[in-house]
């Protein structure tokens, strides 16, 4: 029978490896942040937030999921395929949440600073649930790849995020529609490839929230550098 201590104590060493504690706090702020608003208010004006912030969770735990299949399972890389796959279909929507910031209005009783609080935690909550998950993946895919090809990796997921974010904010697809309406998705996307002068704002979005995603990205992995790197005396 396995000691119920030491599984305590690599439970919260995995937690705190992945950031589980600082995510489950911000996301519980974002709540409270919600219902007090509710309460103001008595409305749920901003309650699309709350689903997607639930959205967000999905790749992160999916990344989660990865990362115990890849410690019990090291031989077995085909076991990934699938959790994989569910995960970077669900990738865009952590980040899309800095997307809602475009919701913000003066909404009266509740004074506009706290809307801007409020967003802006949804926001940074999604961004790091979604930065973390694919260090999470990268990690992964170092120990079968080789570090400069996760890197080449990590580059791609980034590349597809901001695309998703483009297709979610801007033509209102959602993940699931890869599965209820393929074909119609695939049009949609192909139609904009091949007039790319016609739909500009595909790639402006695109490479702009790339790029912010990119840049947040590398700074939370410089912080991991910094944290693992031994100090010289």
């Amino acid at each position: 029978m396995s000691n119920p201590l030491a599984l305590i104590r690599r439970v919260h060493r995995f937690n705190i490896n992945h950031l589980v504690y600082p995510l489950v706090l911000s996301s519980l702020l974002a709540l409270a942040l919600f219902v007090g608003r509710v309460y103001l208010s008595r409305a749920q004006t901003y309650r699309f937030l709350v689903w997607n912030l639930f959205l967000a969770w999905i790749p992160y735990l999916g990344a989660l999921l990865i990362v115990l299949i890849r410690a019990r399972q090291p031989r077995h890389w085909w076991l990934l395929v699938v959790p994989g796959a569910l995960w970077l279909l669900f990738l865009p929507n952590a980040p899309y949440l800095v997307t809602d910031l475009w919701h913000l209005d003066e909404r009266l009783p509740v004074p506009m600073w706290y809307d801007i609080g409020m967003l802006a935690t949804f926001a940074w909550t999604g961004v790091f649930l979604g930065v973390a998950s694919l260090s999470a993946v990268q990690d992964v895919i170092a120990q079968i790849l080789g570090r400069a090809l996760s890197w080449l990796f990590a580059l791609g997921m980034i590349g597809l995020s901001g695309f998703g974010i483009y297709l979610g904010r801007f033509l209102n697809w959602n993940s699931w529609d890869l599965f209820f309406e393929p074909q119609m998705l695939a049009l949609d996307i192909a139609t904009r490839l091949a007039h790319p002068l016609r739909y500009s704002q595909m790639y402006g979005v695109t490479m702009l929230f790339a790029a912010f995603m990119l840049i947040c990205y590398v700074m939370f992995k410089s912080m991991e550098h910094r944290q693992t790197e031994p100090v010289n005396r």
